[in-house]
C-alpha cells in the first residue's frame, strides 16, 4: 500500500475526505508562500522606504480597495456555489460573469478618478491611484480561481500562483538594489495583478479549456446581478471598515502613522489567511451536502465551525504573544509604535474565523440578502469608532475599532437577525464546546 493508502486507511478517509485535504494543502501551500513572499519582501520594502512613503504606499493600495468591490461585484462566492452545483453549465456561467466583472471594473475606474478629481490634491497621489487602480481589471480574472476552487483542483492554479508571486518579489528585490522612489514600488505592485492574471489564464487553458468557449447569457447575467447584489451591498461595507482605517488614519493624522498601522496589518495576514482558505475550499463539500443530505449538513456544518474558530484562537494567542518580538526582529527600532498595534489586531483572526464561517453559510443556505444589515452595520460602526478613538488613541485605537467590528459583525449582530439566529446558537455552541469535540471527535 501507499502512503496514501495507508493514511486513508487508518483515519477510516473517503474519496472526498482525501480530495479535501488535498485541495486544502494545495491551497494552503500557496498561501503560504504568497504570504511570506509577501511578508519578506514587505520587510525590505518598509525598512527601504521608511514610515512615511511605506504608509503612502499602503494609503494608495488602501484607497483603491475601498472601489474594488464595486468591480467585483459580490460576483465571488456567488460564481463558486454557482459552478460547484451539479450540471452546471461552466462556460455560460463563466463567459457571463466575466463580462459583467469587465464592465463593473471599468465604471470603477471611472468613479474613482472623479473621487480623485473632487477630493485629492496631492497631484503624486492622484497620479498613483490612477496606476493601482488598473489592479481592478486585471482581477476580473479571478474567476479562474474561483472555477477551480469550485471542482476542488486548487493544485493547477496554485503552480502558477507561486511562479508569478516569486517573480513579483524579484522583481521588488531590483527596485530595492537599484534604490527605486515609492511610485515605482506602487507600480510593481499593480503589476502583480498582471503576473497572477497570466497565471489563471495559462492554468485554464491547459486544464479545462479554451477562453473563446466562454458564452455570454442575458438570463444567467439577470440572475448572478440579483443573486450577488445583496453582497455587493455587504462587501462595501466590509471593505469600508476593513480598509478605512488607513485611510482615517492618513487623514487623521499622518502618513507615517499609516506606514506603523500597515505593517502591524501586514503581519496579522500571516494569521487570518488560514481560516480563508478552509472557508473557500470545504465550501463545496458543504454545497453538495445541503443539496443531498440535510442532516449531515448540520452535522458537517458544526465541525466546520468548530474547525475555524478554534483555529482562529490558536493562531491569536500564538501571534499576541510574539508580537514584540516579532516587529523588533523584522521591521526594527523605526517601526516600534507597531507592536502595541499587533497585540490588539493578533485577535483579529479569531473574528475573521467567525466571520468567514458564517458567510459562506449564509451563502450557502442562500440566505445572503439579509448579509447587507450586518456589514452595513459594522461600517457605521467602524466609522464611529475611529471618528472616537483615533483622536484620543491614535493607531491604536483604530485597532481596537478593528476588533470590536468584526466581533459585532462576525457573532453578535447574528443574534439580531433572524434568519441568522441559528448561526448565533451554533458559534456560541463552538466557542463553549467545540474544543471538546475537536479532541473526542466527537460528531
Amino acid at each position: 500500500m501507499n502512503l496514501k493508502r495507508i493514511i486513508a486507511s487508518r483515519f477510516k478517509l473517503t474519496n472526498n475526505h482525501i480530495r479535501i485535504f488535498k485541495n486544502i494543502s494545495w491551497a494552503v501551500l500557496g498561501k503560504i508562500i504568497n504570504v511570506l513572499s509577501g511578508l519578506f519582501v514587505g520587510i525590505l520594502v518598509a525598512r527601504y522606504l521608511g514610515p512615511k512613503d511605506y504608509g503612502l504606499m499602503n494609503y494608495v493600495i488602501s484607497f483603491v480597495t475601498l472601489f474594488s468591490v464595486l468591480a467585483n461585484f459580490g460576483l465571488d462566492n456567488i460564481e463558486i456555489r454557482e459552478l460547484s452545483k451539479p450540471n452546471s453549465e461552466r462556460d455560460f456561467i463563466l463567459g457571463t460573469a466575466f463580462r459583467l466583472r469587465l464592465y463593473f471594473s471599468v465604471v470603477t475606474i471611472l468613479i474613482v478618478f472623479v473621487t480623485l478629481l473632487l477630493f485629492e490634491s496631492d497631484r503624486f497621489t492622484f497620479y498613483m491611484v490612477l496606476v493601482y487602480s488598473s489592479s481592478l481589471v486585471l482581477s476580473t480574472f479571478n474567476i479562474v480561481r474561483n472555477y477551480f476552487t469550485s471542482i476542488l483542483l486548487n493544485e493547477y492554479i496554485v503552480k502558477t500562483e507561486i511562479t508569478r508571486t516569486l517573480v513579483g518579489a524579484a522583481i521588488k528585490i531590483i527596485l530595492l538594489y537599484f534604490h527605486f522612489s515609492v511610485g515605482w514600488f506602487i507600480a510593481a505592485t499593480a503589476f502583480d495583478f498582471l503576473l497572477i492574471a497570466s497565471g489563471y489564464l495559462f492554468s485554464y487553458r491547459k486544464k479545462a479549456g479554451s477562453l473563446r468557449d466562454w458564452k455570454y447569457d442575458k438570463k444567467i447575467a439577470r440572475h448572478l446581478i440579483k443573486e450577488s447584489f445583496p453582497l455587493l451591498l455587504s462587501g462595501t461595507a466590509i471593505i469600508i471598515y476593513q480598509k478605512i482605517d488607513q485611510v482615517m488614519i492618513g487623514n487623521m493624522i499622518d502618513i507615517a502613522s499609516v506606514g506603523q498601522f500597515a505593517v502591524a496589518s501586514k503581519i496579522t495576514e500571516i494569521a487570518i489567511f488560514i481560516p480563508m482558505v478552509i472557508a473557500q475550499t470545504v465550501t463545496p463539500l458543504l454545497v453538495k451536502a445541503h443539496q443531498e443530505n440535510i442532516e449531515s449538513y448540520k452535522r458537517n456544518r458544526l465541525r466546520f465551525m468548530d474547525m475555524m474558530i478554534w483555529i482562529g484562537f490558536g493562531m491569536s494567542f500564538m501571534l499576541f504573544i510574539t508580537a514584540g518580538p516579532a516587529i523588533k526582529l523584522l521591521f526594527g527600532a523605526k517601526y516600534y509604535d507597531a507592536i502595541p498595534v499587533l497585540q490588539i489586531m493578533a485577535w483579529k483572526t479569531v473574528f475573521v474565523a467567525l466571520f468567514v464561517s458564517s458567510g459562506q453559510l449564509i451563502i450557502i443556505e442562500n440566505v445572503q440578502k439579509f448579509a447587507a444589515l450586518r456589514n452595513i452595520a459594522g461600517c457605521f460602526i467602524s466609522v464611529l469608532l475611529n471618528l472616537a478613538l483615533i483622536p484620543r488613541f491614535g493607531i491604536n485605537g483604530s485597532a481596537v475599532a478593528t476588533i470590536i467590528t468584526m466581533w459585532f459583525t462576525g457573532y453578535f449582530s447574528h443574534l439580531f437577525i433572524k434568519p441568522y439566529k441559528h448561526l448565533f446558537k451554533i458559534q456560541t455552541n463552538s466557542i463553549g464546546f467545540g474544543l471538546k469535540r475537536i479532541i473526542r471527535h466527537n460528531y
